[in-house]
């Protein structure tokens, strides 16, 4: 199929193929025709799937074709869950409304609100915004979202576990009760399920599988290693196989900053993106990086929200991450458009239970490697697929994972001992007391039962 079969106008179409897309991708295809109805839609796919255009290319086209109902005021406002994603989706939104007249604006913290605050002024139709600066802007009464007609939660699975449910459930407070609703997440979980609920209506649902095991472009494997000679390790891949360049997952903004230090005394030179640095070096880092200035790129997963190469041809997880569906948007970033690409994981004993989670998900075993000089002095288990602890939560849960096993307490009791502790009592019900043939319940303190003699 063609775009020009999903009814989009002659300027979208050229937009489209000035950047040199001729056929839609699976979510294109199946999403813009709902879209372009009217109807809500609930829609789950992977990083790197042509998502932001499923959403874009309609939104534009149903606003071209309608009139504004006031002057400078939001039409279509799209929530994301960082700023990296934000300025993502805008740049996707100037590309196919070039040859439109519609305004828009990424909106974001670390950044001065004047200018912000000014285009608002001016008159924005596509708004593309995280919550915290969405929702202050909205008390300082800089910008009105009464009146859009469409709204869009972009990687709605990523907001909730960075918390922002309290702040998604006030901006859709001050939504107008009629209004198109498109959500979209990488998985649907429960959460995800009843925010849907609670924000869409007769929603049409869809979803396109492209996990990573059906993306054969993409070669995933594994090297065994010790914890602390990952940094050598990494070093020696670079520099023995010649990587033109790569981007390095790490869990932690110190962890990244200590990486690159390490890379750098090898005569590695890297960069940093991660939470700690501010907006406008995070922004430089990521165009350097995109223009091939900057070669080896070490980033957190929040950080690394947005960034989208499509010639990216490596992926290296320096740490695997806590959370299975991390793995997925992660190598995610390679392989795209049909490009081959290559996920690398460091994987040492310590990683054992979210490797555990990760090929569960997969639902194969990664293959193995290892390089001559780093042999693992602790191996590294095979993993148990489909394996559930007792607790019944699945490994690489972030209270789980973040806290080392040798700190935890051998003797905390389990939830519901302290109900049971005495005669398998159930939840609430009191413990009966012994009594004695008197009638009087014993205590320990031996004066209770006490009789004073008789004279």
């Amino acid at each position: 199929m063609s775009f020009s079969k999903l009814g989009l106008s002659d300027p979208i179409l050229k937009a489209v193929a000035e950047q040199g897309y001729q056929t839609p991708t699976a979510i294109q295809e199946k999403a813009i025709p709902v879209v372009l109805a009217g109807k809500d839609l609930i829609a789950a796919a992977q990083t790197g799937t042509g998502k932001t255009a499923s959403f874009v290319l309609p939104i534009l086209e149903k606003l071209d074709s309608t009139q504004k109902v006031r002057a400078k005021r939001v039409r279509a406002l799209i929530l994301v869950p960082t700023r990296e994603l934000a300025i993502q989706v805008e740049d996707n939104i100037r590309l196919y409304s070039k040859h439109l007249n519609f305004s828009s604006m990424a909106m974001y913290g670390g950044t001065d609100l004047a200018p912000q605050k000014q285009k608002l002024i001016e008159g924005i139709d596509i708004l593309v915004a995280t919550p915290g600066r969405l929702i202050d802007m909205v008390y300082q009464r800089a910008v009105y979202i009464n009146e859009l007609e469409c709204f869009v939660l972009d990687e709605a699975d990523r907001m909730l576990d960075m918390g922002f449910i309290g702040d998604i459930n006030k901006i859709i407070e001050r939504l107008p009760e009629v209004r198109q609703n498109l959500l979209f997440s990488a998985t649907l979980s429960a959460d995800v399920r009843h925010l849907a609920k609670s924000t869409l209506h007769h929603a049409v649902e869809i979803s396109v599988t492209d996990q990573p095991e059906a993306k054969p472009q993409i070669d995933q494997w594994i090297i065994t290693v010790d914890k602390d000679t990952k940094s050598a390790l990494l070093s020696h891949l670079i520099t023995q196989n010649q990587w033109d360049q790569a981007l390095i997952f790490i869990r932690t903004k110190a962890g990244a900053a200590k990486l690159v230090s390490q890379l750098e005394k090898r005569g590695i030179a890297a960069d940093s993106i991660h939470s700690g640095r501010s907006q406008p070096v995070r922004t430089q880092i990521l165009n350097d990086f995109k223009a091939g200035k900057i070669r080896y790129l070490v980033a957190t997963d929040i950080a690394a929200r947005g960034i989208d190469i499509e010639q990216l041809s490596r992926v290296v997880n320096y740490d695997l991450p806590n959370e299975s569906h991390d793995y997925v948007h992660r190598i995610g970033r390679t392989g795209r458009a049909g490009a081959k690409g290559e996920a690398i994981s460091l994987v040492s004993k310590d990683d054992f239970r979210n490797l555990c989670a990760i090929e569960s998900r997969l639902n194969h075993l990664l293959v193995r490697k290892e390089v001559e000089g780093f042999k693992p002095q602790k191996e590294v288990p095979i993993s148990i697929l489909n394996y559930m602890p007792k607790n019944g939560k699945p490994f690489g849960r972030p209270d789980e994972a973040e806290r080392p096993l040798r700190n935890r307490s051998h003797t905390e009791p389990k939830p519901e001992s302290r109900f049971k502790a005495k005669g398998n009592l159930e939840r609430g019900q009191a413990p009966k007391r012994k009594t004695t043939s008197t009638g009087v319940a014993p205590t320990n303190n031996p004066w209770q039962n006490w009789v004073k003699p008789k004279d």
